[in-house]
């Protein structure tokens, strides 16, 4: 039997792709802890020296949208700024339309190697799952 902690990852084989499980008390720590995952499974390292702040803004119609645009995100400030982050300050907020709005600010650094490179984050069988008082989702990267 597997013990489940408050919130952690794993990956899971697949196919073609990388599949990775993330859980977590709410919507805020379930996109940390999916970026943390993210980053592990592709073997993402930061460079020592100076660290580097980045806010973002992000809006979606629901949580599995939000969830691959700030996973979106992540890699796109990887691929192009060269930057990775460790440490998160997630708020998540339901607008009166229903969107919802996450506002991050990130600390990292620039990166020193990344051992796998993940292309993309898709929505194959994506769906955040409620269970037992946690968030849980099944995400599937593109390699």
């Amino acid at each position: 039997m597997k013990t489940m902690l408050p919130a952690g990852y794993c990956e899971h084989a697949h196919t073609a792709d990388w599949e990775l499980e993330a859980w977590a008390p709410d919507l805020p720590a379930l996109l940390e802890t999916a970026a943390r995952g993210m980053y592990a499974i592709s073997g993402t390292r930061l460079a020592a020296g100076p660290r580097q702040a980045q806010s973002l803004a992000l809006n979606a119609p629901d949580a599995e949208s939000l969830l691959v645009k700030f996973l979106g995100e992540l890699l796109w400030l990887a691929q192009q700024d060269g930057l990775a982050f460790d440490t998160f300050d997630l708020d998540v907020q339901t607008g009166p339309d229903g969107m919802l709005a996450l506002y991050a600010v990130l600390d990292g650094a620039p990166l020193a190697g990344c051992e796998k490179e993940i292309k993309a984050v898709t929505y194959h069988n994506l769906a955040i799952r409620s269970q037992a008082g946690r968030l849980e989702v099944n995400i599937v990267f593109d390699v």
